[in-house]
Formats: C-alpha cells, sequence, structure tokens
C-alpha cells in the first residue's frame, strides 16, 4: 500500500465547510501522482509521445464528512493489475483513522495517435507490483 497525507483547504469545501463531494477525485489524484513519482521512471508518464492513461471507471464512496482543516491519509492499493489496464482503491481516513471515503477508479494504456490499447511498459508494471494487494 502507498500511503500520503494531505490536509482539507478552504477552496475544497462547499458552505457547510465540508470537503466538496467532487474534490475527493483530486485528492486521489494527488496521491496517484505522488505514487507514480515514487517509480522513478526513465520517461514522463505524465507527458510522453507514446501513450496516455485515462479513467475508464470511478467511484466514490461517501462515509464520513472531511472538514476544512482536517489532516487526511490517503491509502491507494493496485487491486487489478493486467497488461494494459489497472485498477486503483484509494482510502481516504481522517486523523483518528476513521474511513471517510473509498474511492476505485480504472485505468487503460491507450497508444496517443491510435488511441487503441496499448502494454504498459515492465518498468510502470513493476512500480504496480509493489502496490498489488493479494485478492
Amino acid at each position: 500500500m502507498f500511503k500520503t497525507n494531505t490536509r482539507i483547504k478552504f477552496h475544497d469545501c462547499d458552505p457547510a465547510g465540508i470537503l466538496f463531494f467532487g474534490r475527493v477525485y483530486e485528492l486521489c489524484h494527488f496521491a496517484y501522482e505522488e505514487m507514480i513519482s515514487g517509480f522513478h521512471l526513465a520517461e514522463d508518464y505524465w507527458s510522453n509521445d507514446e501513450y496516455i492513461v485515462p479513467v475508464i471507471k470511478s467511484e466514490a464512496h461517501y462515509h464520513q464528512p472531511m472538514r476544512y482543516g482536517e489532516e487526511i491519509s490517503i491509502e491507494i492499493s493496485v487491486k487489478t493489475l493486467k497488461s494494459s489496464s489497472f485498477e486503483l482503491e484509494y482510502l481516504l481516513k481522517n486523523r483518528d483513522a476513521v474511513e471517510c471515503v473509498l474511492v476505485n477508479t480504472v485505468h487503460v494504456f491507450v497508444d496517443k495517435k491510435t488511441w487503441k490499447k496499448k502494454a504498459m511498459k515492465k518498468e510502470i508494471a513493476n512500480g504496480f507490483k509493489r502496490y498489488l494487494v493479494a485478492n
């Protein structure tokens, strides 16, 4: 499991002072970027001429509100890893380790020119394998 921390910022909240529901995806993407940077890839995962990695499915389950100023931990696990796709599970918890939100996203590698599925490079797959959970 990959883990990082962040704090809920004022501009992320709705008028009630809790995290606006759509902002959870920004928090998850922040953690995803942190995880990928830890792969120490030779090329730029986010901006290269060969591939892109769009999200093809996502869902979020909200269990507990997150409020302005709260410290939040974000844990990422790789639930599935295939030759050209992967599924991530994000668990967002507050300082008391209470589960606030559970997010799942499915990503697929596609050729940047043809938009057809493409096998991910071995060094990327190896990075994801470090966080693969046993089923």
